[in-house]
C-alpha cells in the first residue's frame, strides 16, 4: 500500500514518506541519531545524483535500501515508531535544504552503510562510524 501511495502523492510529500519509510525499515529500533544518519546517507545520495533525483527514486534503487529488497507486503506494524521516522524525515529533509555550510551531519560524507553483522565486499578496509547496529561509510 505505502508503495503505491508514494507513487500517487505530490513532492515533496512523497519524499517525505520514501524517507520515513525507509528510516521505520532500516533503523526503527536505533536511536535517533542512528536514524537520522539513515536518513542523511539517502539525502547524501539524492544530492549527488547517482542514484536518482529525487529521494523515492534514491531508495528505491535496486539493492540499496530496504523498500528495494523487502517484501511489497512489509506492513507498518508499529505507529510510534512509523511517527517517529516521519518526524526524522522531515527534519531531515528540512536539514537538507540550508546551505551546506548550516546544516547538521552525523555521518559527515557517508552514503553507504549496513548492519555490523556483515561486512559487505565493498566496506573492507573503508574507515566507518558506528551508531548502534549500523556502520557507515564514505564510499563515493
Amino acid at each position: 500500500m505505502l508503495l503505491w501511495l508514494m507513487s500517487v502523492l505530490p513532492q515533496p510529500l512523497a519524499d517525505q514518506t520514501c524517507l520515513a519509510t525507509t528510516v521505520y525499515l532500516e533503523a526503527r529500533s536505533q536511536s535517533t541519531v542512528g536514524q537520522m544518519a539513515v536518513a542523511e546517507v539517502a539525502m547524501r545520495r539524492r544530492e549527488r545524483g547517482q542514484w536518482g533525483g529525487t529521494v523515492c527514486d534514491v531508495v528505491k534503487s535496486p539493492h540499496q535500501f530496504a523498500l528495494s529488497t523487502t517484501t511489497p507486503n512489509q506492513e507498518i506494524d508499529n505507529l510510534v515508531a512509523f511517527q517517529k521516522a516521519w518526524d526524522i524525515a522531515g527534519k531531515s529533509m528540512t536539514n537538507w535544504q540550508l546551505p551546506v555550510d548550516e546544516r547538521r551531519f552525523f555521518v559527515p560524507h557517508a552514503d553507504h552503510f549496513a548492519t555490523v553483522a556483515v561486512a559487505p565486499a565493498w566496506s573492507r578496509n573503508q574507515r566507518a562510524i558506528t551508531i548502534g547496529d549500523h556502520k557507515f561509510y564514505s564510499i563515493n
